[in-house]
């Protein structure tokens, strides 16, 4: 392939990492990965709620992964709360868990921009073949993409299994038992595999600029290239 096509290819790469990075940044402080809603099921047992009464015992509840606000309706009106996890959650919900999808994302970041220097490096270095070459350009990409994979992962398991919704629903509540009646993922969570699909797309556009993928044997390929790819 020519210099000038792999030179957009690598700026392409280093543009969607770097949007990759500020998505991620902007997604960790907002409370837009869960959406749902809550079933208030003691005032909806008390007067054997049914149909269209049964909506005024259904509040709303949203959270990310600092901070959310949950809306109890208990047959009286939406009476809203605030909260955060730490410190307020934080005996509550499985810690270990949360702890490391925050820790997660924040590798993510810090991959993501790495990736992103290395690919304009690439791109605008000389030469830019060998300068940091292939192997770390996929080294990054594989880093961001598993660490996107993990926080869903954890994050999925921690509002599924561990029943998270209910959890932050019920909490500093005495007389009255909350029970999630819908939840869904919102954007901030989709937005962490929008960036693990780039991470996996940016690793197609170093194979399709004509480096191998790393630990493939390449026939034509000398023991010059090879010392240098193993530099980095």
């Amino acid at each position: 392939m020519p210099a000038q096509q792999k030179k957009i290819i690598f700026c392409v790469a280093g543009v969607l990492s770097f949007a990759c990075a500020l998505g991620t940044a902007a997604a960790i402080g907002t409370q837009l990965w869960v959406k749902g809603t809550i079933l208030c099921k003691t005032g909806a047992l008390l007067v054997n709620a049914t149909g269209q009464e049964l909506e005024k015992f259904i509040g709303k509840i949203q959270y990310g992964l600092f901070y959310g606000e949950r809306v109890r309706q208990c047959g009286l009106g939406g009476r809203p709360f605030q909260f955060s996890f730490f410190p307020d959650l934080l005996k509550i919900i499985p810690a270990s868990i949360h702890v490391s999808v925050i820790l997660f994302c924040t590798v993510l970041i810090v991959f993501a921009l790495v990736g992103a220097g290395f690919f304009m490096f690439n791109a605008f270095g000389s030469p830019y073949e060998t300068l940091h070459g292939p192997v770390g350009l996929y080294l990054w990409s594989f880093i961001a993409c598993s660490c996107g994979c993990l926080i869903m992962i954890l994050f999925s398991s921690e509002v599924k299994i561990h029943h998270l919704s209910e959890k932050i629903a019920n909490f500093k509540e005495g007389s009255f038992t909350f029970k999630t009646h819908s939840e869904q993922f919102a954007n901030s969570f989709w937005i962490i595999l929008v960036c693990s699909l780039v991470h996996f797309l940016n690793a197609l556009l170093i194979r399709f600029a004509g480096f191998e993928f790393p630990f493939s044997k390449s026939k034509d390929s000398g023991t010059i290239t090879g010392a240098a790819d193993l530099m980095y």
